[in-house]
């Protein structure tokens, strides 16, 4: 938490612990020993060839936006950015951070849950859904509602268990056919009932085939993977089933 060759920045240990280590136009870096190396900036690296470098007139939604990397980087390419999460501490940074970046006119934050955005008209060009979805104790219901929010493009990233393997199961399978859900490639989500890397809102491990059906599911389509566990989707049709009244009663909302 320092400048290159300097001391320690007190505004940036004063908001401390940090888990994105953002660069700041003085050279400051906010967690350069991140056990994840130089995050999220990698990931980034990554991923910014697959999203449009104008993003002018385009309004983005970050859900879970932690301490604003990825707000702060899509503001920069011109977007008006509505950043979300859930812990007052991460917003602070993340106000704090649009502020040094001179990009904070173009990001609204505020303090919410992803489920309340179903009670909210607006829609998204962009829906940015990193680092969140296995944190939830109701996941797809997330997905659900964020497919009602996405016009053009989702990035979604979950933690997944090893593995690219993908079996497509058939249509219907029979219930005496079961064993089949065994076998490798087949979607599954492992339940975290303990604790994952010491945090116990680590919930879920999808695999890689099932982090594809559920976005199948929820009315997705993978367009690209720019990176390991990170998928570029975008709407496609509607969900082969349909679970608005469903949705509607799991968040309270009154029917259209």
């Amino acid at each position: 938490m320092r400048k290159t060759g300097g001391e320690p920045c007190a505004e940036i240990v004063e908001r401390a612990p940090w888990f994105h280590n953002l660069h700041l136009p003085d050279g400051t870096q906010t967690a350069p020993e991140h056990p994840l190396g130089d995050f999220p900036a990698f990931k980034w690296a990554a991923i910014a060839p697959h999203i449009p470098d104008e993003l002018h007139g385009w309004r983005v939604l970050d859900v879970g936006c932690n301490a604003g990397f990825y707000s702060i980087e899509l503001a920069r390419r011109g977007a008006r950015v509505t950043a979300v999460d859930i812990d007052p501490h991460y917003l602070d940074q993340a106000r704090w951070a649009a502020r040094q970046c001179s990009v904070h006119d173009a990001i609204t934050f505020r303090q919410q849950p992803v489920y309340a955005l179903a009670h909210e008209p607006a829609s998204y060009d962009l829906v940015w859904f990193m680092g969140v979805f296995y944190h939830l104790r109701y996941p797809t219901l997330a997905l659900d509602i964020l497919r009602r929010k996405t016009r053009k493009l989702m990035m979604f990233q979950s933690l997944t268990m090893p593995g690219d393997d993908v079996l497509t199961p058939p249509g219907n399978l029979p219930i005496d056919a079961r064993e089949r859900m065994l076998e490798s490639g087949w979607p599954r989500m492992a339940f975290i009932e303990q604790r994952l890397a010491d945090d116990p809102t680590n919930w879920w491990a999808p695999n890689h085939a099932c982090v594809e059906a559920m976005l199948r599911a929820s009315g997705f389509r993978v367009r690209a993977r720019p990176d390991h566990e990170c998928y570029l989707c975008e709407p496609h049709g509607v969900t082969p089933v349909p679970y608005d009244e469903e949705l509607r009663a799991a968040v309270n909302l009154s029917p259209d």
